[in-house]
């Protein structure tokens, strides 16, 4: 069976790319305060992951069937990195693309 997960992890940042880039046109990935922010999460989800899918004693599972097999640092999967990715930028955005709207409907 395909590594599901693997797929996933890549299709979800792609996708989310491709949406700012072909669709909402923020501008957000021209942003320090956007890299920072993904600086900063980063910096509480590895300690956090790390400590969830752990060696010896994991709190979360994953099937390596469906993971490329691949954990860096520690004990992460790398595909965890693509999901943290699409899931903050995709939020930043809605808010970035909403925030835009309202700013030109009151101008």
């Amino acid at each position: 069976m395909a590594a599901e997960y693997t797929i996933a992890a890549v299709a979800a940042p792609a996708a989310v790319v491709g949406l700012e880039l072909l669709v909402f046109r923020t501008g957000l990935f021209g942003q320090a305060r956007y890299w920072i922010t993904l600086t900063i999460a980063l910096a509480f989800q590895i300690p956090v992951d790390g400590w969830l899918t752990r060696a010896g004693r994991p709190i979360v599972r994953y099937s390596t069937a469906e993971t490329s097999g691949v954990r860096f640092p520690w004990h992460i999967p790398v595909e965890d990195f693509g999901f943290g990715f699409a899931l903050v930028t995709l939020t930043l955005l809605l808010w970035r693309r909403q925030t835009l709207r309202a700013e030109r409907d009151r101008g």
